[in-house]
């Protein structure tokens, strides 16, 4: 995890526990935080799952290095991550095989999109801003 990443990480907890402290979030810390407006790159399973339980859409990116169209890719998920109340989460498969086969991703790029904690849709190859941000509008409450 980057130096900046640890620190979006320690203003968010920050976040969390102000609003504790001052009682304005009735314990549902989640339900009022804001999304991200950058890809959170996430290594293993237990943090996919605390981004997926943590924000009502998330459209993971599982992606590789040396994956031509998933650099293609890149430029879409962080605009769709400025503009949508989803968040982005980037996977390595390489570093993240195990979690790349839990969800059956047998080609790079692969979008798994998760609604309110399931598995709602599941994209593979590039597709365009607009359809992407349709798919994740379609799942905002």
């Amino acid at each position: 995890m980057s130096d900046d990443e640890l620190d979006e990480l320690r203003q968010k907890k920050r976040e969390q526990l102000e609003s504790k402290l001052r009682g304005d979030g009735s314990g549902a810390v989640e339900e009022v935080e804001s999304t991200p407006s950058e890809p959170i790159h996430v290594n293993g399973a237990e943090e996919l799952n605390e981004a997926v339980s943590k924000y009502d859409v998330v459209l993971a990116d599982f992606y590789a290095d040396w994956c031509g169209p998933c650099k293609m890719l890149e430029p879409t998920v962080e605009q769709l991550a400025e503009n949508t109340d989803a968040a982005m989460v980037k996977v390595d498969v390489d570093a993240n095989q195990q979690l790349a086969a839990q969800y059956q991703v047998r080609g790079v790029p692969t979008m798994v999109l998760f609604a309110d904690g399931e598995v709602a849709e599941q994209i593979v190859g590039v597709r365009g801003y607009d359809d992407l941000k349709g798919l994740i509008d379609s799942h905002l409450g």
